[in-house]
C-alpha cells in the first residue's frame, strides 16, 4: 500500500446516521489522527500507479505548479491504450484493474469504482481489488458501501491485511465505533502476526480503547 495525501474526509462532511461525538472523543480522534498520519500512506490503495506521482515531479522540476488541465491531458493519455483494450476485450481483468487504480490515483473514485466493479465481476475473490473499491466509495462518502465491500472482501480472505486495516479505520472515522476498529485491527494482527506495521497498529489499538472508554 503506498500513495500519499489519502485521508478520508471528516465524517462530519458525510451522509448517513453518524453518532454525534463528544469534544472528549473528537479530541481523542485528533490525537488518533496525528499519529495515523505516518500510516497513510499503507491505509487505503495495495499499489500506486505512476498517475499521481507523475504532476508533483514535473511540477518539481519546472519550478511551477502543473495546470490541473495538464494533469487531466497527462491521465487521459496513460490510461487511453488500457481503455483501447478493454474496448476490444471488455473482460481483459488486468486492463480493468489497472484503469481502476489509474483513476484511483487521479482521485476520479466513480471512474475507479467503475473499473473495479467490472474486474470484480471476472475474478470477485480478488480481496486487493474490492478493498481498493471500497475505499473508493469510502472517499465518494458512501461508508455503509465501503464497510459492505471490505466485509465481503473478507469473506474470501478472512485474514487480509490491507482490509482488515482499512475495516477499522472506517468504522471509527465513518460510524464512531471505536470497539469495532479495534476488532478488526486485533484481527489483522492475529492473523499476520507478522505484520510490518504491528508496533503501530498496537497504538491504534490503544487509542480507540482509550477513545471508547471516554465516550
Amino acid at each position: 500500500m503506498s500513495g500519499v495525501d489519502r485521508e478520508p474526509s471528516r465524517s462530519a462532511e458525510r451522509g448517513g446516521s453518524i453518532p454525534t461525538w463528544t469534544s472528549v472523543q473528537a479530541y481523542v480522534l485528533a490525537s488518533f489522527c496525528l499519529i495515523l498520519g505516518v500510516a497513510l500512506g499503507y491505509l487505503f490503495r495495495g499499489s500506486a500507479s505512476s498517475v499521481a506521482q507523475a504532476a508533483p515531479v514535473m511540477a518539481e522540476q519546472s519550478g511551477a505548479q502543473t495546470p490541473a488541465a495538464d494533469t487531466e491531458a497527462a491521465l487521459q493519455q496513460q490510461v487511453a491504450p488500457f481503455l483501447e483494450v478493454v474496448k476490444k476485450n471488455p473482460r481483459d481483468y488486468d486492463s480493468l484493474v489497472k484503469l481502476g487504480d489509474m483513476y484511483y490515483d487521479a482521485k476520479e473514485y466513480p471512474n475507479a469504482i467503475q473499473y473495479y466493479g467490472r474486474a470484480l465481476a471476472i475474478h470477485p475473490e480478488s480481496p486487493d481489488v474490492r478493498s481498493d473499491m471500497a475505499t473508493a466509495f469510502w472517499y465518494t462518502g458512501d461508508a455503509d458501501r465501503a464497510l459492505a465491500e471490505m466485509e465481503t472482501s473478507l469473506k474470501y480472505q478472512p485474514g487480509h491485511p490491507q482490509t482488515l486495516f482499512n475495516l477499522g479505520w472506517v468504522r471509527w472515522q465513518g460510524k464512531a465505533d471505536a470497539m469495532g476498529a479495534v476488532d478488526a485491527w486485533q484481527k489483522l494482527l492475529k492473523a499476520n502476526p507478522e505484520y510490518p506495521q504491528k508496533q503501530q497498529v498496537e497504538q491504534y489499538i490503544a487509542k480507540a480503547k482509550e477513545h471508547a472508554a471516554k465516550g
